[in-house]
This record gives structure tokens, C-alpha cells and sequence, in this order.
């Protein structure tokens, strides 16, 4: 799908606020409502617009821990790999997976909401799991920036 700027326009505000109505986004964009709605429903067919969320506090529902896990596998088998990421997408703790560059390595964030869950978590939910070699952690002391807007290119 090509994105016009009007596309891009109607992104960038449905990034910042998913909960717009058709009539206010219309209007943020300089459209009418009718085909605004024919675009953003073309957006969402084309799966440039994915999903729509709320953005919950963490802190608010007392999970003021982020902690990025840095997990070692013994092997880089295509198996294993699948197998890791299957048991390790079934935890809620589980914020973010990567499969890192390099070796096996799989770089996870999660929130917790202090030092003696997130050593259950350990202990109880990632240790368990087969294959794995090494497990390092790292604390986030403060969060300087969080957003969950991309990035869009301009286009005039």
C-alpha cells in the first residue's frame, strides 16, 4: 500500500490518540468523516494499522520493575529456538522478546513489581525451560524515554 500524506496524517494522530472518533479525526485531518472512515478502514485492511490498544501505568498497577533478561541457548537448532520462544511467549511477565544478532541469544524485558518476583520469575518460570545456557540481568533505574508511536516519513 502507498501511504499519501493524509495516510501519514491520519496515522500520526491515531498513534497519539487511538481513541479518536471518526468525526474528530476527520476534522484533526482535514477531511470529512466519510472518506476518512473509507481510509482508515483501508489502513486496517492493509495491515498498516494493526491493532488498537490501551496504554495501561505499570507503576499504577504496581509493576515498577523493568528488568532487560539476556538468555543464553546451549544450541542455535532451529528446534530449540522455536521451542524457547514457544515457552517463553506464555508468560505474561514477558513484555518483549528479541532473537539478537550473534549467537543464540535472546534479549526479554519484563515487569515485575519488585526484586523477590522477579526472582521467582527466574527461578520458577525461565530456568525451567530446556536449552538454556546463561542468564544475565540488568535493572532499568529510570525510564528517560518510553513512546509507542513509529516513526513515519514526511511526504508533503
Amino acid at each position: 500500500m502507498q501511504l499519501d500524506a493524509i495516510d501519514l496524517r491520519i496515522l500520526a494522530e491515531l498513534q497519539h490518540d487511538g481513541s479518536l472518533t471518526n468525526v474528530e479525526l476527520a476534522r484533526r485531518v482535514h477531511l470529512s468523516p466519510s472518506p476518512c472512515l473509507a481510509r482508515v478502514k483501508a489502513l486496517e485492511q492493509a495491515g498498516v494499522i494493526e491493532r488498537y490498544v490501551a496504554l495501561a501505568s505499570a507503576k499504577l498497577l504496581g509493576l515498577g520493575l523493568n528488568v532487560f533478561i539476556n538468555i543464553s541457548l546451549k544450541t542455535q537448532s532451529k528446534e530449540a529456538l522455536a521451542d524457547f520462544e514457544r515457552r517463553i511467549a506464555e508468560h505474561e511477565q514477558v513484555m518483549e522478546c528479541y532473537l539478537m544478532t550473534g549467537d543464540s541469544d535472546y534479549l526479554i524485558r519484563v515487569a515485575v513489581p519488585d526484586i523477590a518476583a522477579l526472582e521467582r520469575f527466574i527461578l520458577e518460570q525461565l530456568t525451567p525451560i530446556p536449552g538454556i545456557e546463561k542468564i544475565r540481568s540488568s535493572f532499568a533505574l529510570k525510564q528517560v524515554r518510553y513512546k509507542t508511536a513509529l516513526p513515519l516519513p514526511v511526504r508533503s
